[in-house]
């Protein structure tokens, strides 16, 4: 689709009464043009496998617990049409979100078939749901590519982390960990930050957790701040074109997942195509139904999260990636 066309069918400013209230997709509630990203390319295509999760902590951003069916659960025959559009795009990665991705049945299959294709990344919990799958995820390992698991463990501290995922979800997900190495996988850590933490005194705690749980210390970490749960609004400040020109070069603007990432959500029986793993809460994001219609948007920065790319630089992305 022409860019031009793609913009002028945007909702006229006036008419726009979405999860913000009456701000635009174009300009901030001040009437400031909204800053933006522009794609670069399609780097790494993400696949939201839905919204159930045998956990309920209530941080969650996708609001997910058992049951949940605020978005659906993919299939193979749901992504297939997409990985070879996306393969056909030069994509270097695909990547998988939800929810828990074990919770959903077809799950395995869909990264089987990925990996024989792309490196996979797959961000889980490494509980029950891995667990119960370890007899499907093993013969993964032998694909022609490889699968990097990045899971979630909030802090060095059993009684923290617990209190939010339940009682003996720490030690299941160092189980998880120490299997998923042991099978040859990589692994890396996803944890969240505190205001005014020292970030390398955070991980040094952790290293000492891995050394007395036979884990390798050396592992990545991903830090990431409050994102907020589905259809929430935090208050953060509005980015315009003048922020974005604090960035002085294209390179300093590379961080974005939007720059170089799509994402699949599915929408009742439909699939359609997101800018980020941050947005699904927001219709405003859909960008069609194909990646090469989606590729021609332009982003405007108007999620609150869209913020938290700007301050921190988060990046739902593979560490090293």
């Amino acid at each position: 689709m022409p860019l031009t066309k793609a913009r002028s069918n945007r909702i006229p400013v006036v008419e726009v009464i979405e999860p913000r209230a009456v701000d635009s997709w174009t300009h901030t509630r001040s009437g400031a043009p909204r800053g933006y990203i522009d794609a670069d390319r399609l780097k790494e295509l993400w696949v939201h496998t839905g919204t159930a999760c045998n956990l309920a902590c209530p941080f969650c951003l996708e609001g997910s617990h058992p049951g949940d069916g605020r978005i659906p659960g993919m299939t193979l025959s749901d992504v297939k049409p997409y990985f070879h559009e996306a393969l056909d795009m030069g994509v270097e990665q695909f990547s998988f979100t939800g929810g828990e991705p074990f919770v959903i049945r077809d799950f395995v299959n869909i990264l089987d078939y990925a990996s024989r294709h792309r490196p996979c990344f797959v961000l889980t919990n490494a509980t029950e749901p891995l667990w119960k799958r370890r007899h499907q995820v093993m013969p993964v390992k032998n694909n022609p590519y490889p699968v990097h698991f990045r899971v979630s463990l909030d802090f060095p501290d059993r009684a923290r982390h617990d209190r939010d995922r339940g009682e003996g979800s720490f030690d299941r997900a160092l189980e998880g960990i120490r299997w998923l190495i042991g099978q040859g996988f990589r692994v890396s850590i996803a944890r969240q930050t505190d205001l005014n933490e020292v970030p390398g005194e955070v991980e040094a705690r952790f290293r000492v957790l891995f050394r007395e749980k036979a884990i390798p210390e050396n592992l990545a970490y991903t830090a990431f701040p409050d994102l907020g749960t589905p259809g929430s609004e935090d208050g953060s400040p509005e980015i315009t074109e003048d922020c974005m020109a604090k960035y002085p070069t294209p390179a300093s603007r590379a961080h974005f997942m939007c720059t170089y990432t799509r994402m699949l959500v599915k929408k009742g029986e439909r699939v359609r195509v997101y800018a980020c793993t941050l947005v699904d809460d927001d219709p405003q994001y859909d960008l069609g139904g194909t990646l090469a219609e989606s590729m021609s948007e332009r982003i405007m920065l108007r999620h609150h999260r869209c913020f938290a790319c700007y301050r921190f630089g988060a990046s739902c992305s593979a560490p090293g990636d």
